[in-house]
């Protein structure tokens, strides 16, 4: 469902894997909908009713949008993969998670920087994170409507909760409003989130759509080591400080760091495993519950710092 930036990067993917085919395509405009289907051969509908013949649905509508179509999805009993947010409010959120709960309908939400291959491979070796630093900083792009709480740093909250292994007991947040439609729309150009664990774990993370390059960067600081995840290269460096020390022989203070860096052990697309996720979860591969039960926390926090934010 839909066919601007996200959702012509889906039919892609889709288009290209070995594990489904895209058996239609559905946009409300239909210059752009025919263009669209015709690019991806397959067929265009503006909209849909009973979903006939279709195994499941990605949707990568606009934010807005999200509730009323995936809703109407989870009706016809469709597994469904909803880009990020799941919907445009957190209570919207919790309501279609219950729904598919209630029906057991898998649902499944696109925060995709989970199946980023240099956290993919973080994943297999960190633990005990006692601090988490994020940065994701992009140049302005006036087609986004939406403030970058939910739209950038809703993925590191995801990914500090998955490193920490914990929800958050606490979040605050301060926002800033810089260009006249940012104001106007209530829509955040920048977002600082400090998030606290009850494990004394703490994690910042800071989002900026008025930036002058795009960085994405994750740092994980455990006990003997800090492992830096440049997610826009997809490499890891892991320093470990093993001695200080003023020599007597010389002046000046010396430190020594181990630099280690990791192999990456996986090259898939993002957006190619996760659906490669979506389509083993819908075929018993999986837990849904589990699945499921990973959507809320992430949006739960950004509700938290949103409200923090305009408080």
């Amino acid at each position: 469902m839909g066919s601007g930036k996200m959702g012509s990067l889906h039919a892609r993917v889709l288009t290209q894997s070995p594990l489904c085919d895209l058996a239609l395509l559905v946009e409300p405009h239909e210059e752009r909908g025919r263009e669209a289907a015709e690019r991806f051969d397959t067929t265009w509908a503006a909209d849909f009713d009973d979903l006939a013949g279709i195994d499941a649905v990605v949707v990568a509508a606009a934010t807005p949008a999200h509730y009323d179509v995936a809703g109407r999805i989870l009706d016809l009993g469709k597994p469904l993969l909803v880009e990020k947010p799941l919907a445009a409010t957190y209570e919207e959120s919790t309501d279609l998670v219950k729904r598919s709960a209630a029906t057991g309908v898998p649902l499944m939400c696109g925060l995709l920087e989970r199946f980023n291959p240099a956290v993919r491979t973080a994943r297999e070796f960190a633990s005990d994170v006692w601090q988490v630093n994020g940065i994701r900083h992009s140049p302005f792009v006036s087609r986004i409507p939406t403030g970058v709480a939910t739209d950038l740093l809703i993925h590191d909250v995801d990914l500090a909760i998955g490193f920490v292994g914990s929800q958050p007991v606490g979040a605050k947040g301060e926002f800033g409003y810089f260009h006249d439609s940012s104001v106007r729309n209530e829509a955040e150009d920048c977002a600082e989130a400090v998030l606290r664990f009850e494990s004394g774990a703490v994690a910042t993370i800071s989002a900026s759509r008025v930036s002058q390059r795009k960085i994405r960067q994750l740092s994980l600081l455990e006990s003997g080591r800090l492992i830096e995840i440049d997610l826009l290269r997809r490499d890891i460096t892991i320093y470990k400080h093993i001695d200080d020390n003023l020599p007597a022989d010389r002046d000046g203070y010396q430190q020594q760091t181990v630099i280690e860096i990791p192999t990456i052990r996986y090259s898939e697309e993002p957006l190619a495993a996760q659906l490669a996720h979506f389509i083993g979860l819908i075929g018993g591969e999986g837990d849904p519950g589990v699945e499921r039960d990973s959507i809320l926390p992430a949006h739960r926090v950004v509700h938290e710092v949103t409200v923090s934010a305009n408080s």
